[in-house]
């Protein structure tokens, strides 16, 4: 049986498990994929010590880092968590795993459209994830739907290798930060339709065009090769409630300042939890997986 599990290979999880092999836990980090979210920020320029560094080398060395210092990161879904008398049985596709403590450093999940065509082009121009994808839309129109800093880092990204970037927001006015505003002024190839939602993604085998709820340039339709959905994110709830997690009303962990759940043994990390003052952030994802593997170090203190 392991002192704790990490569930998660994000910022925060990766975090917790520096921590735990610094705090000598017996643990094993489990993650659907490596990095989580944080692999696809195009530019990281917040995070103290380095002034720019993409996501992907960001999370490369952090998972680097908590290797070195011992950790076995095993990239598998987790299908299962029960709670029994003596800690937790965790059931994954390669095996069950067992543990004392766990920390759930799940991340975010996508927002949908919810419009038809997403699905069936979803890899044949549909895409949520710019720096995986924006080269091979080389010289092509593409769209990006949003209104936010990601949706922003997205079309500004986009630009280096579109011809043109169209940015459809159903709102009169973009809500980010004042830096990305004034990056996207000087990006002669970015064009921001306002007030504006995409209907239906249209093709045959690929993304032709998209279907508008109004008119632009004369026409209800727009040419284009891509469409990259930055409409936000929201946390995955499945796991949390088969163990009677507490959520707030938008789904996201209730955790206390030492990132404990209601679930004696259960903490959570990084975006998904209420903490840090829901600054969803690299930053405060790695600070609060740190927090919570304290906790667990301290909890086993105090039981031996």
């Amino acid at each position: 049986m392991y002192d704790l599990i990490i569930i998660g290979a994000g910022p925060a999880g990766l975090a917790a498990s520096i921590y735990a092999s610094r705090y000598k836990l017996n643990h094993i980090v489990i993650a659907k994929e490596p990095g989580g979210q944080a692999v696809e920020a195009h530019k990281v320029e917040n995070w103290p010590g380095t002034e720019s560094v993409s996501g992907l080398e960001l999370t490369q060395k952090m998972r680097a880092h908590a290797e070195k210092l011992g950790a076995k990161v095993v990239m598998d879904s987790v299908l299962n968590i029960a709670k029994g008398e003596n800690g937790f049985s965790v059931t994954a596709h390669t095996g069950e795993h067992r543990a004392k403590n766990i920390i759930l450093a799940l991340g975010m999940e996508y927002k949908k459209l919810a419009i038809p065509g997403e699905e069936e082009f979803r890899g044949k121009g549909v895409s949520y994830c710019p720096t995986c994808d924006a080269a091979f839309f080389g010289g092509k129109a593409v769209a990006v739907v949003g209104g936010a800093n990601s949706a922003a880092s997205a079309a500004q990204l986009l630009a280096e290798y579109a011809s043109k970037v169209y940015l459809i927001y159903r709102g009169d006015k973009l809500k980010v930060d004042p830096a990305y505003e004034e990056s996207l002024k000087k990006k002669e190839n970015v064009e921001i339709i306002y007030q504006t939602n995409i209907l239906e993604i249209m093709g045959e085998m690929t993304v032709s065009k998209v279907k508008l709820d109004k008119e632009y340039n004369g026409s209800n339709e727009l040419d284009l090769k891509g469409v990259f959905v930055e409409i936000g994110s929201e946390p995955g709830v499945e796991l949390p409630k088969q163990l009677g997690v507490d959520l707030d009303e938008r789904g996201f962990i209730l955790v206390n300042p030492d990132q404990s759940t209601n679930v004696s043994g259960l903490y959570a990390a990084g975006d998904a939890t209420t903490g840090s003052n829901k600054l969803r952030q690299i930053l405060t994802a790695a600070a609060e997986g740190a927090v919570a593997t304290a906790s667990v170090y301290k909890k086993t203190q105090i039981a031996s």
